[in-house]
């Protein structure tokens, strides 16, 4: 059956590909290859909005685990965190700055990341040398065009006119290369080396709308927005009409109490006027693991970003200190947001695998002691191997199969290629297919296959890619409906350095894919190609 991303009913049919691209969907079509898909769905290629491939690339071309699920295009430089451009005497700040911010190895990015690059389109030809498997896009990121321009004081102040001025040739000159637009992030969340806010954070709302305003000047691309202290929800749909390119903004996840509805019927609004704000949804649960040798999801209490400078020695001196355990309980009790101990989870321990599974505040509980108090222990007695798993938001079912249904959302958010110790969304696609349609029947799978397909496609202006039609690229994953799902994750230490990564490698259902009229999984296995067919994808 193809479902050609439209929406359309599925229908019996035949997809003839030559040279790379579609040249025909019909009926018993003939050709000199034929990949028997029968009792199987035939659909386009998946695309993935949101990552942060960036650097993987450079180590690991083929960009897995995305290319086993069925993903044939990636972006990545989001939340304004792109490799490029970047001065050589600033590559280990950024290099810092992901460590901190997207919880990826400095290890594995001292090792990986050949610099071959300065500016940002220098950047895309460098990933291109690289012959990705999949097609690649990027955005040019905040954080890195402030310290391009000014230096290690992006870190710390507002820019000047001139200063902006020089951001916004930057820019123009970035999208009018290819890049898919410019991304920036204003979360608190976001703190990048020695625990500072990144650069992005300290700009005023004037300098974000003078950068947008680059890509509605060059006439293509997209603005991706996190939105914060200084760019405000409100500010994103304001900025849009004025900058008259598509924004998106990242994320729109569940709560328990149903607070996220708010924002939804504040895109619906907009949307009814015309404003063209694609708010970005998650398919997951938005979860992270972490161990108390960087405790990433504390990272925003005060108590515990004091600790981004520290050793080891002084990590593990403070963690047996009674009287710091009990500021830090306190701290992370009576915070902004309050920690939710019940779901909190320890997820690996080598001497205590009774416990995996069980959450912090239930052992707590039942042992007569403070939550952070049994984590320090546990972790204390494994030389802080002991993994916990915070379950942050987006975990209510009935909620995400609300949002999957609502118009004006896109599915974002996989993170793939960042948090890779921590997480593992970039399988987000087969868990769409498997949880939500087959099992929940939450969504039809012609709408899901468009929500993973030529709906990002149009939101991005990604041209060619997302559809099953004559003259689109030959992008192409065929699935069993009735099996199709992530299959298991595990641990892995294949980046470089040894560094460790959390891995869906054997997903279920996906039978065939293929990149360019390249077929890169057949039988449900990975192919060994001559060469990788993924391009560079430019804005359009």
């Amino acid at each position: 059956m193809v479902v050609d991303g439209t929406g359309s009913p599925g229908r019996r049919a035949d997809v003839a590909v030559t040279d790379g691209k579609v040249v025909e969907v019909a009926e018993k079509l003939d050709g000199k290859r034929v990949v028997d898909a029968s009792g199987q769905v035939v659909a386009p290629g998946f695309i993935d909005i949101h990552t942060h491939y960036d650097a993987q690339v450079f180590w690991d071309p083929a960009l897995t685990p995305s290319c086993w699920h069925g993903v044939t295009t990636v972006i990545s430089g989001n939340c304004g965190f792109s490799l490029a451009p970047c001065r050589p005497e600033h590559r280990g700040l950024m290099a810092r700055t992901l460590e901190h911010v997207e919880g990826m190895s400095l290890e594995a990015l001292d090792a990986g990341i050949r610099w071959e690059f300065e500016t940002f389109p220098e950047y895309l030809d460098a990933v291109g040398r690289e012959h990705p498997m999949l097609n690649f896009g990027a955005f040019i990121g905040h954080t890195p065009l402030r310290l391009w321009v000014m230096g290690d004081e992006g870190y710390e102040r507002a820019a000047t006119d001139q200063e902006i001025a020089a951001m916004r040739a930057v820019v123009a000159e970035a999208v009018a290369a290819g890049a898919m637009g410019f991304a920036t992030s204003s979360a608190p969340t976001h703190q990048g080396d020695g625990g500072r806010p990144v650069p992005s954070r300290k700009a005023e709302l004037e300098e974000v709308e003078a950068l947008a305003g680059a890509v509605g000047d060059v006439g293509k691309g997209v603005v991706q927005i996190l939105p914060g202290e200084k760019v405000r929800l409100r500010d994103i749909y304001a900025l849009q009409p004025r900058v008259k390119r598509p924004f998106t903004w990242t994320a729109l996840l569940t709560v328990p109490n149903g607070q996220h509805r708010k924002a939804v019927e504040r895109n619906r609004t907009a949307r009814a006027e015309g404003v063209n704000v694609w708010p970005q949804m998650a398919v997951r649960p938005l979860t992270f693991m972490f161990h108390l040798a960087e405790p990433f999801t504390f990272d925003t209490v005060p108590i515990f970003a004091e600790l981004h400078g520290a050793g080891r020695d002084e990590r593990l001196r403070r963690y047996a200190d009674p009287d710091w355990r009990a500021r830090a309980q306190d701290a992370l009790d009576h915070g902004p947001i309050p920690a939710r101990w019940n779901n909190l989870l320890i997820a690996e321990t080598e001497t205590r695998p009774e416990l995996v599974g069980r959450t912090v505040g239930e052992v707590a509980t039942e042992r007569g002691v403070r939550p952070l108090d049994l984590m320090c222990e546990l972790a204390l007695t494994e030389d802080l191997r002991t993994r916990f798993k915070g379950v942050m938001a987006n975990n209510e079912p009935e909620f995400v199969a609300e949002l999957l249904n609502e118009d004006g959302l896109i599915i974002g958010l996989s993170d793939a290629g960042a948090h890779a110790s921590q997480l593992c969304d970039a399988c987000f696609s087969t868990d769409l297919l498997g949880q939500y349609v087959r099992e929940r029947k939450a969504i039809a799978l012609e709408d899901a296959v468009r929500k993973l397909t030529g709906e990002l496609a149009d939101a991005f202006g990604i041209e060619g890619r997302g559809y099953l039609r004559q003259g689109a690229a030959a992008d192409i994953v065929v699935f069993d409906p009735d099996t199709v799902s992530p299959g298991p994750i595990h641990r892995v230490y294949d980046f470089p350095a040894g560094a460790d990564r959390l891995l869906a490698d054997r997903p279920i259902g996906i039978t065939h894919v293929v990149v360019n009229g390249t077929v890169i999984r057949e039988g449900g296995e990975p192919v060994a190609v001559d060469q990788r067919p993924g391009q560079v994808v430019r804005s359009t």
